[in-house]
């Protein structure tokens, strides 16, 4: 966890700034605040890396993927692809704003391929829910191609890709909006925050209404102030964006580090043969927050990790089981189960959701073993944690072939 690793000084001055004033929210108030502007500082920090011409800081990643995909222009009844390997928000946002969801193939960028989209498209597809995984990028030419030749409306969750890029363009740019987020375990962190950004200004001005009960923020009364949109509270507070603003600042740093101990890594590894790694659709792009081994198949992966649980090798995630990251474990999609009706029980699913056929994304997933890159590693912690996640396949390969 990169940004947690980097608490300080510079965080505790932006939320003592906020303290000393009183004014906790991002909105009005200006007399009283002594000029601290949080959330706006912290979306002209995102701004600075990723070149956005708008970023709008709200209360997270979710409900910044929520409210890209309804600026968007994406809502009940639309069908819309997305990926079965991805954090659930994802998912959750696409329902939530009465959309349907349809899962496709994923390959080895751990995104969806443009081949697994192309494959996904129906008469009624409305738009591709991309998320850059793990610190990456998906294949945005092929992508573009696919999205620009049926037309559709792409918006990008990069939750877990913040700073970085493909060819040059920082992922969420390339569709009508996108998003990150700024939860505690991502390259920087706000405690609770995401941003959402687009290169549109009438997509920004329907996020920055939607996201605040539909104020459309001109005037000086808050209460007087139009509402051109029905929108909801998604509002980021001024201490999360105050801390926020801080990490963000320490992004570039950060990713200097993680490059150079994500290739000390991969270096190490590479020398056990059969130990593979996850595409970059652009290495030069890579945030380098995830070190994403893929191993030659699922029973070899599976005994792989418990050899590493034998021997005490911390701080990987085999998202194959993870609960909240794959769709193997999604019961409550799968069942719809719901607390109260949603738009797709009513319209109906695309998908048999219970019986879905990706073997692509199976056998991607199954294979996939991810570590957290950390900022703080010792070339020496480096060297170790390699030799034993090493030796471990080594002993698993060998049970295999015993």
């Amino acid at each position: 966890m990169p940004g947690t690793e980097l608490f300080g000084a510079e965080e505790r001055k932006e939320v003592n700034d906020v303290l000393e004033t009183g004014i906790l929210f991002r909105y009005k108030h200006d007399a009283q605040r002594n000029n601290h502007w949080k959330a706006i500082d912290f979306e002209n920090e995102v701004k600075k890396i990723t070149g956005a011409k708008y970023a709008h800081a709200m209360s997270s990643g979710s409900t910044a993927i929520a409210t890209a995909l309804a600026a968007s222009g994406i809502g009940t009844g639309d069908e819309v692809i997305v990926p079965p390997f991805t954090f659930i928000a994802t998912i959750e946002a696409v329902l939530f704003v009465g959309a349907l969801p349809v899962f496709a193939e994923v390959d080895e960028t751990l995104c969806l391929s443009a081949e697994g989209i192309k494959k996904a498209i129906t008469p009624k597809t409305k738009g591709v829910c991309l998320v850059h995984m793990c610190g990456g990028m998906a294949d945005m030419d092929a992508i573009m191609k696919v999205v620009n030749e049926h037309k559709l409306t792409l918006v990008e969750d990069a939750g877990q890709a913040f700073a970085s890029s493909y060819k040059g363009t920082y992922t969420g740019l390339f569709g009508k909006a996108g998003s990150y987020s700024f939860d505690f375990f991502k390259i920087a962190t706000a405690g609770e925050g995401g941003v959402l950004v687009t290169n549109d200004e009438e997509t920004y001005k329907k996020a920055d209404v939607y996201s605040d009960h539909g104020h459309d923020h001109i005037g000086a009364i808050r209460g007087m102030e139009n509402h051109p949109y029905l929108g909801f509270n998604y509002r980021i507070g001024e201490l999360n964006a105050a801390v926020g603003a801080a990490q963000t600042r320490k992004v570039p740093k950060i990713r200097e580090i993680n490059r150079k101990n994500k290739q000390f890594m991969i270096n190490e590894l590479s020398k056990t043969p059969g130990i593979g790694f996850a595409r970059l659709a652009d290495p030069d792009g890579d945030s380098a927050t995830f070190l994403n081994l893929l191993l030659p198949d699922v029973e070899t992966t599976q005994r792989t990790i418990d050899e590493m649980k034998a021997a005490g090798v911390a701080g990987f995630d085999y998202w194959y089981k993870n609960m909240y990251h794959f769709i193997n474990q999604w019961d409550h999609i799968k069942n719809m189960s719901t607390v109260s009706k949603l738009p797709i029980q009513i319209l109906g699913a695309p998908q048999d959701y219970k019986n879905l056929d990706l073997p692509k994304t199976q056998n991607v997933i199954g294979r996939l073993i991810s570590f957290g890159v950390r900022v703080s590693w010792t070339e020496e912690q480096m060297k170790d944690l390699a030799k034993k996640i090493s030796e471990c396949f080594v002993k698993a390969t060998k049970t295999v072939n015993a």
